[in-house]
């Protein structure tokens, strides 16, 4: 994140972690170390002053604050915080994970795991009152990421966009596929409407099929606008990428849509990928539709058909 232009150029940057319990801290934390910086989570308040004292350290910190920690209280998290702003040697950040109350209900149901806040009663009540208990620090928060829709692939994504500061970062590309159906995924910084093209699903034997079938892509790129539609949007995406590393992205995602997210995008996606890659891009590659179709296989075993689950995400090289 941009500082004010007072702060000294040594001031040193400091991000403190939270959010309520089940929305991603632990995730972030991870994160925030994969991109450099000295993280440690779940350190009491108490101790973070004697962990500053001395001379300032040549990496970025990350300090994961958790409600579970005794000395935990909103007050204490804003003291701290209001501490470090007048401090000229630190560049303090909040970065407050969000999440809607179910779906951290929901978490906690599939991990079996209790409350920190309500050990001996129904999850929903803990979350509730963790929610509440925050709320102040989220008021005051700097960056705040709500994880309720999103994967820990997308989280990464997201907090790579604001947090990434290494000087030799490459700007890496994430190709979706999507279906129009199921609403436009969050994050996308371009998104391209594949609908026009010619739709496998009318052909009784590719229907079964998804745009990674070499049958499927030649079904698409048998239609005579793809060839034109392919490289003005390949030539685009070129065109953009140097010019956001210019001005300090490191992270670009880009969309393709289609009416099932089975086949067109697919293809798109799939085409794009390998074209990109050549040119020398780092590229992941998300088929969300058949993310949720691997999915709703995984939960059904007994009606999964042979050859397994499709694979979520891979790498293009």
């Amino acid at each position: 994140m941009d500082h004010d232009a007072t702060e000294p150029e040594t001031a040193q940057r400091l991000v403190l972690v939270t959010g309520p319990s089940g929305a991603g801290r632990s995730t972030a934390i991870n994160v925030l170390e994969d991109l450099g910086f000295e993280a440690i989570d779940n350190l009491p308040l108490s101790l973070i002053p004697r962990l500053l004292d001395g001379p300032a350290r040549p990496t970025p910190l990350a300090l994961g604050l958790d409600v579970r920690n005794r000395d935990f209280s909103a007050f204490n998290v804003i003291e701290l915080i209001d501490r470090l702003t007048r401090l000229p040697g630190y560049a303090p950040e909040v970065l407050f994970l969000d999440c809607q109350a179910d779906v951290l209900v929901r978490r906690y149901n599939e991990t079996r795991r209790r409350h920190p806040l309500s050990p001996d009663a129904a999850p929903m009540s803990g979350v509730l009152a963790e929610i509440d208990l925050l709320a102040p620090i989220r008021a005051r928060a700097d960056v705040l990421v709500d994880t309720t829709e999103l994967s820990p692939h997308d989280l990464k994504a997201e907090l790579t966009r604001w947090f990434d500061a290494r000087p030799d970062r490459r700007l890496s590309v994430s190709l979706h596929s999507f279906s129009y159906k199921r609403g436009v995924p969050r994050g996308l910084d371009l998104m391209f409407d594949c609908r026009f093209l010619s739709n496998p699903h009318w052909a009784p034997d590719l229907r079964p099929l998804d745009g990674r079938d070499p049958r499927v892509q030649a079904h698409v790129r048998a239609d005579a606008r793809f060839a034109e539609f392919f490289d003005r949007t390949c030539g685009l995406v070129q065109f953009l990428l140097p010019a956001h590393m210019d001005e300090g992205k490191s992270h670009l995602a880009v969309g393709f849509g289609c009416t099932g997210g089975q086949h067109r995008s697919v293809t798109l996606v799939e085409n794009m990928a390998v074209a990109l890659a050549e040119a020398g891009w780092p590229v992941s590659i998300r088929h969300r539709e058949l993310e949720r179709r691997s999915a709703a296989l995984q939960s059904a075993p007994e009606v999964q058909p042979d050859g397994g689950a499709y694979p979520t995400q891979r790498q293009a090289s």
